[in-house]
């Protein structure tokens, strides 16, 4: 099987809009395209209760949880809310672009 292709990258500042975190912004963190999900830094967090011990020597810890990538959507940062993404080529290359304001996502390896 082909891996799937998703428009959401490391490092993009992305909007919840569905579940319990709806509407919490964050950049992505980490992508797991195998399994059609994100880690949003600072959102989906919760507190695992463990003993004290050489890795955790403060006991409880908080850690961000796995999100469904159909439930987060990228922020354009011209109007400031969700939008949605597409794809075009310009100068030769291709490049992810705002369809409702057109503008060019810009970013190092996007």
């Amino acid at each position: 099987m082909t891996q799937p292709k998703f428009k959401i990258k490391k490092g993009d500042v992305v909007q919840v809009t569905a579940g319990g975190s709806r509407g919490q912004r964050g950049t992505v963190l980490k992508v797991f395209l195998d399994e059609g999900k994100v880690i949003v830094g600072g959102v989906n967090v919760v507190i695992r209760n463990v003993k004290p011990d050489y890795k955790h020597p403060d006991g409880p810890y908080r850690k961000e949880m796995k999100i469904d990538i159909s439930n987060v959507s990228l922020v354009d940062p011209s109007t400031n809310r969700p939008a949605k993404v597409g794809y075009k080529i310009e100068d030769g290359k291709k490049v992810r672009y705002f369809k409702k304001s057109g503008n060019v996502m810009s970013g190092v390896g996007r």
